[in-house]
């Protein structure tokens, strides 16, 4: 795996979290922590593969942002080194649930 693109996801993830703030005012602390915990991808993991969908998702969805979702993000062809097929059937699969078009 790529360093620097490991980086650049962890810029993009840190990224949705300024923007998710600056564009749709939601202060996404908990992602935050995260990130700073454990890292864009490892955070990503966490997120994808949990039973539920987190409260920041449920945020931007009210507020019609799911673009700034993880689940998003993990769907750009630049990260598919780092993600499954599975993880991004799971990516897909919560999106349009909630009404997003892919």
């Amino acid at each position: 795996m790529s360093n620097d693109l490991e980086h650049r996801f962890d810029a993009a993830m840190m990224s949705i979290y300024h923007r998710a703030w600056e564009e749709a005012k939601y202060k996404a602390n908990r992602f935050h922590q995260m990130l700073c915990d454990h890292g864009g991808l490892e955070t990503a993991q966490i997120l994808l593969h949990s039973n539920n969908v987190s409260e920041g998702y449920t945020a931007l969805w009210e507020r019609k942002r799911l673009d700034l979702t993880v689940e998003a993000l993990v769907l750009q062809s630049q990260w598919n080194e780092f993600f499954t097929e599975a993880d991004r059937d799971i990516a897909r699969k919560r999106l349009s649930q909630y009404g997003y078009q892919i």
